[in-house]
């Protein structure tokens, strides 16, 4: 039986990508770089998943073997900003050991050193309105948890404790919008060493929360 018939000569496998970059970066990774230099400097919108896949250094059609479309990457550049920082969160909650106003303080170092790492404002995505939309539920939920460990870690220290409830929310909402705040600051001062910026920014971050 021949095996010239339509589909059947097919190659089956990983597609290979065209002009890729030498960067080292797997090929979903490199379409996780591109997203977030286009996404932030040219818009979510306007952004196509073929200039994605172009600025990646691939066709369009090898890209979906490696993501879904333009949302699979967004969901995923959103929730690296915050899964890191709530992995240590989870830990410096579960340490006794140390003070609580200490373990806020490293957190919101940790936190704001994250958010300042990379080279493209991640930050300005939160504020797409299709983030509201029900495919980023799992980036809504890491960042309502890690949120709620600031909150708790704030009610251990010895002002929080003494805070009324209302009062213990408000003092969680401006340290949480101070901290994801400050990478607007550090653009316009892109010369300043992060992990000085992070640890002033964690200094002014519980001055706020009255610690």
């Amino acid at each position: 039986m021949g095996t010239t018939g339509a589909g059947q000569g097919r190659r089956v496998g990983r597609p290979r990508a065209e002009r890729r970059p030498a960067s080292g970066l797997a090929p979903r990774e490199e379409l996780l770089a591109a997203a977030a230099e286009l996404f932030t400097t040219r818009g979510y919108a306007a952004t196509s998943t073929r200039a994605v896949a172009e600025r990646a250094g691939m066709r369009q059609a090898s890209m979906y073997h490696y993501v879904a479309g333009k949302e699979d990457l967004l969901a995923e550049l959103l929730e690296s900003t915050v899964k890191p920082s709530l992995a240590y969160a989870r830990e410096l909650l579960a340490d006794d050991c140390a003070p609580a106003e200490r373990r806020l303080w490293e957190l919101c170092r940790a936190d704001v050193e994250l958010l300042c790492a990379g080279p493209h404002n991640l930050g300005v995505l939160y504020l797409l309105p299709e983030v509201r939309a029900e495919r980023f539920a799992g980036f809504h939920a890491m960042r309502a948890e890690l949120k709620e460990t600031y909150r708790r870690l704030l009610a251990t220290t010895g002002a929080g404790a003494a805070l009324a409830k209302g009062e213990l929310e408000l003092r969680t909402d401006l340290v949480f919008g101070l901290i994801e705040g400050v990478i607007l600051v550090h653009r316009s001062d892109p010369e300043r060493p992060v992990s000085v910026f992070a640890e002033s920014a964690a200094d002014a971050a519980l001055r706020v929360a009255g610690v």
